[in-house]
């Protein structure tokens, strides 16, 4: 009898499975009732790549729910073909569980599909906000959703919805800038357009918008820190990207490190699941930022409880020095508070039931391999074409003294100077190949500043370059690239945001040269930039523009007509920020929503 009953049930789950009826509630449900306790807590575990890596059979022995790719947990071969290999063998794992429920694959494609050499690496979400343009975000959203799913993957990481208030704080570059309406609005245009039509589609992928929640509030910019306000002010300020994002279709939302007056986010049950499940209808599931359960309490069970029972339902175990990076070992504390009755099995119900109905909205069960047609599109001309738009757009014009912008293409001699000229790396920005990204001229397929220049201006111009200044004297006109070194979250904080002593000394060299000097500034966030600012002719806020530098000297030479609008306030002095719009008294050096446009 026990055997009959067993086949029967395999029966069922395989044929809900295998079915496609219209509304798969009862599939779910079927499902859920064939898994085991340890099932559940397996679907509730997100696995990091350089944990499974040499315990591949792990994803069999414990029906594992999901695998991600962290800030540095790349594959050997990171091409979009060794990409999708690596993805397809690691899916195909499951096929050999009792149940056969396939796996979520999660990764940071925070500004197009960064982790991939070749891959288009689009402008970062401050250099979005200064465009002002919901349909050209969700251009970059579709090619960026087109080229993931190229390799088989098919969760990011994304869009950011902070609303960032400190420049002190390294990840202002990933929100938009400091006005929720903005946020929301190109908050809610990213997963519309990342999602699709529908999430089944075979070029859609699911967006996680994060963090949830204030996460750009915290005092003195400090990542991962307190956010001092009351609830009024957190609701006005940092809520609405939330509730945009959840109309526009959001079925997956990642959980803040910072805390709210104290209260760690990850165990905040009246924020998670009192405010966002109950009170604004969030029907998906919440994921965990990486080890952030470890920060709730020193005890690694209690943690777990709390976290759990406060409404997180699937959890991001790392793989690093100084956190609890056994997999095994969170879905062993789990079960035993369940079988203790600290967490009720209801609240593990939910949490799977959230995850799994994602999982056939993404039409896993049927289409979980990756499509080759999709893989060969990463990098294609097309997606760089829509990249380089959203660079001409995201540029701002702080200065043009004489209108000296556009620049001739026919002009007799330029000298181009500064680090960043020739940098496709410091283009980029964090979160470029690597977590923290690099200096140098990759990823592979872009184009650095210097050469778009060398690509646009006529064959009688001769273009010289130093990346001090010198040699300045041989050109008639004088273009200078400086900015900020790549940088991520932790590492990006900082108190003194004024421009480097090196940079300005290449902005004073080629002055004294006695030519005009157009200064591109490359960086995550506004800087302090006199004496720089005074010594220039023009200068143009490029934030972090990505591998299309192209885009650039269409501006530069007006193949485009500049007309991004400032997405942050811009200070004149470090003793004013934060500054934002609304301050009493508000008298930055740029306010929020300036940018010169073409006279001529």
């Amino acid at each position: 009898m026990k055997f009959i009953l067993s086949l029967l049930l395999c029966i069922a789950v395989a044929s809900v499975m295998q079915g496609k009826p219209k509304e798969h509630g009862p599939r779910v449900e079927t499902l859920l009732a064939a898994m085991t306790l340890e099932e559940k807590i397996a679907q509730m575990t997100q696995v990091d790549y350089t944990a499974i890596q040499n315990n591949a059979d792990d994803v069999i022995k414990y029906s594992l729910g999901s695998i991600l790719w962290g800030g540095s947990s790349e594959i050997k071969d990171i091409t979009a073909p060794g990409w999708a290999a690596v993805y397809d063998s690691l899916q195909r794992l499951t096929e050999k569980t009792r149940l056969k429920v396939p796996m979520l694959f999660g990764i940071d494609a925070v500004h197009g599909h960064n982790n991939v050499n070749g891959a288009v690496i689009f402008p970062h979400n401050i250099g979005l906000g200064a465009t002002r343009n919901a349909k050209l975000v969700g251009r970059v959203a579709r090619a960026t959703a087109e080229e993931v799913r190229g390799t088989g993957i098919h969760w990011t990481f994304a869009p950011c919805v902070a609303v960032a208030r400190n420049e002190r704080w390294g990840r202002t570059y990933e929100s938009y800038g400091e006005d929720p309406a903005l946020v929301a609005e190109l908050g809610a245009a990213y997963v519309k357009a990342v999602q699709g039509t529908k999430l089944s589609d075979k070029t859609s992928i699911l967006a996680s918008v994060k963090h949830f929640m204030a996460d750009g509030g915290t005092t003195n910019g400090v990542d991962q820190g307190n956010t001092e306000c009351d609830e009024a002010t957190l609701r006005k300020i940092f809520m609405p990207g939330y509730v945009a994002a959840i109309k526009a279709g959001a079925r997956n939302i990642m959980v803040s490190y910072n805390s709210w007056n104290g209260v760690k986010m990850h165990g905040n049950k009246y924020l998670m699941t009192d405010v966002l499940k109950k009170e604004l209808g969030f029907t998906g599931f919440l994921v965990s930022d990486w080890a952030a359960i470890d920060q709730i309490d020193k005890d690694y069970k209690t943690a777990i409880e709390q976290s759990i029972n406060g409404g997180l339902d699937m959890v991001m175990i790392p793989n690093g020095p100084g956190t609890h990076n056994n997999y095994v070992e969170f879905m062993t504390i789990l079960g035993a508070l369940v079988k203790e009755n600290k967490v009720p099995m209801s609240r593990i119900d939910d949490a799977v039931r959230r995850i799994v109905s994602v999982k056939y909205d993404m039409d896993l069960f049927g289409n979980p391999y990756t499509d080759a047609k999709l893989t060969a599109q990463v990098g294609s001309q097309a997606h760089r074409e829509v990249a380089r738009d959203a660079v001409r757009q995201s540029l701002v014009l702080l200065k043009n003294e004489g209108n000296v912008l556009p620049l001739s293409k026919k002009a007799k001699a330029i000298h181009v100077a500064g680090r960043g000229a020739d940098n496709i790396g410091m283009q980029c920005g964090g979160w470029t190949i690597s977590w923290q990204g690099a200096m140098g001229n990759y990823p592979d397929g872009g184009t650095s500043i210097l050469q778009a220049i060398r690509k646009t201006v006529s064959k009688g111009t001769k273009v010289t370059t130093s990346a001090d200044g010198s040699g300045a004297e041989a050109g008639d006109i004088g273009i200078v690239v400086i900015g900020e070194e790549p940088y991520a979250e932790m590492k990006g904080d900082r108190e003194d945001l004024t421009l480097s002593k090196d940079d300005a000394a290449v902005v004073a060299t080629m002055k004294a040269k006695g030519i005009p000097v157009v200064v591109v500034l490359l960086s995550g966030r506004p800087l302090i930039i006199d004496p720089a600012l005074q010594a220039s002719t023009a200068f143009i806020a490029a934030w972090l523009p990505g591998t299309e530098g192209q885009g650039v000297a269409d501006v530069l030479f007006g193949d485009y007509k500049v007309s991004g609008k400032l997405p942050h306030s811009w200070a004149r002095t470090m003793k004013q920020i934060p500054i934002n719009i609304g301050d009493k008294p508000y008298d930055p050096l740029f306010p929020y929503g300036f940018g010169l446009t073409y006279k001529k």
